[in-house]
């Protein structure tokens, strides 16, 4: 049996992984594009909208940890996720059940230490790579960042993070994009730069009122002239995703069934999903077409 394609759904929490994970799956079941299944592989999540073809709190929890061990949630999650590395044969067991012609979406935990400060996701992966799996990685930003280019920032370098940690195929989302205003979504994202999408906040932000007296004027330059100041960090983070010049982002919007056919295409790209299947299409279609010419 052949091994299906896995997406790895990531994200801070809220982010909005779970919903995510529901969408595309409502989504290719009405079109009828795929057999999508849906795994949770957060031992804190017990409320989804999708049923879970399999789901870590079976294995373990962290309220179960959280209570026999006395850790607090973060400790938990950890445990839980070490406990999850010393027992990969249970998830090699679930994953085993899906074969090529089946797509599996992993929704998985949000705390990004996971993925950047621990070695455990990167161990999980390493192994599900070992199993024959092709696994692409989904990074989920809330749109609402949008609003605070610093936060917006602070999102794309945590992706950014998390891929290079990963060093798996990696498409960024921008979800909850049906909360806010298309403009404004399209005003970010049009941005050429961090750099040029900073300074444009800074401008938005300034302390500087145009009708103040010369004395309030003065004070307000002072001040503004610190905020700047203390905004050299945001500059250098801003260079550094402008230096690496590889996260962008898809924006979402789960009320729109093209915009969700359009990230599942971007997806695919990434994971070069679906290319076997046409080749395999067209080796049977020349076989059939041999076969006919010699028996006529």
């Amino acid at each position: 049996m052949g091994r299906c394609a896995v997406q790895l759904v990531l994200g801070p929490a809220g982010s909005g992984k779970s919903t995510y994970c529901q969408a595309i799956q409502d989504h290719c079941e009405t079109t009828g594009s795929r057999r999508v299944h849906v795994a949770n592989l957060d031992p804190a999540c017990d409320t989804f909208g999708y049923e879970p073809s399999f789901d870590i709190q079976e294995l373990i929890s962290v309220n179960d940890v959280m209570t026999e061990l006395g850790l607090g949630p973060n400790g938990g999650l950890l445990y839980c996720m070490e406990y999850l590395l010393d027992n990969l044969d249970w998830l090699e067991n679930e994953m085993s059940q899906f074969g090529d012609d089946d797509y599996l979406i992993l929704d998985c935990p949000g705390q990004i230490e996971l993925y950047t400060h621990v070695p455990i996701m990167k161990r999980v992966i390493e192994r599900i790579q070992e199993w024959g799996f092709d696994m692409v990685s989904v990074f989920l930003v809330d749109a609402a960042f949008l609003v605070d280019a610093s936060k917006f920032l602070s999102g794309s370098l945590l992706s950014l993070s998390a891929m290079i940690s990963l060093e798996l195929p990696h498409v960024n989302v921008l979800s909850k994009c049906d909360l806010m205003a298309a403009e404004e979504v399209d005003s970010i994202l049009d941005q050429t730069s961090a750099i040029q999408l900073w300074e444009r906040d800074q401008v938005r932000q300034s302390l500087i009122a145009e009708d103040a007296s010369e004395e309030e004027r003065s004070r307000q330059s002072q001040l503004e002239q610190r905020r700047r100041q203390r905004g050299r960090l945001t500059d250098a983070i801003s260079q550094l995703l402008d230096d690496y010049q590889m996260v962008s982002f898809v924006p979402l919007n789960i009320k729109d069934e093209e915009s969700l056919e359009h990230v599942l295409a971007t997806v695919d790209h990434a994971i070069q999903y679906g290319e076997d299947a046409e080749v395999r299409e067209t080796d049977i279609e020349e076989r059939m077409n041999a076969s006919s010419h010699q028996d006529a």
